[in-house]
């Protein structure tokens, strides 16, 4: 996926297909990701946020509105969250983590925990190739082992069960 571009492919005939379902998927995170890093740095609005993202990115509607229930959920679900970031990474304060570091982690555990239709492998290998994308050399190691982590806990039955977030809460 040559500049984060989602790729349309040729089908019989000639007709074009519209691309993979994990293609928007992955597109949707990295939207998320770039939104979720700009609202942590700054008091922006959510909507306004994720208009400019849909704008700037030309983002497709489904991609579009996949990124949009995952920032949502994240701000939604953002103490929970980072409460498990500090319980699997507790030498490492939120405070002093890399931004991008932890707003992947946020991105992924809420899809692990939040996605029910989402396999937890698939939730953490997106979050390794953000960070091989987003993060500095070491980033893919430290999201792969905080949320292995969280997913031997989750496993263990060391968590509460997640609830739907309430989308409509966050401004």
């Amino acid at each position: 996926m040559a500049g984060g571009r989602v790729s349309v492919e040729s089908g019989p005939g000639g007709d074009t297909a519209p691309a993979e379902p994990y293609a928007e998927r992955r597109r949707a995170r990295m939207v998320a990701l770039q939104a979720l890093y700009e609202l942590d740095a700054t008091s922006h609005d959510v909507d306004t946020v994720l208009a400019r993202r849909r704008e700037d990115d030309q983002t497709p509607a489904h991609a579009a509105t996949y990124a949009s229930q995952l920032v949502r959920g994240v701000r939604a679900n953002q103490a929970p969250i980072d409460d498990h970031i500090a319980r699997a990474a507790p030498q490492w304060p939120l405070e002093q983590m890399s931004r991008v570091d932890k707003c992947i982690l946020r991105l992924a555990i809420y899809e692990m925990l939040f996605e029910a239709d989402l396999p937890t492998r698939v939730a953490i290998n997106e979050a390794v190739e953000l960070a091989k994308l987003f993060g500095h050399e070491t980033a893919p190691k430290f999201v792969n082992g905080v949320l292995g982590s969280i997913e031997r806990a989750r496993r263990a039955g060391q968590l509460e069960s997640a609830q739907p977030p309430d989308e409509s809460d966050v401004r």
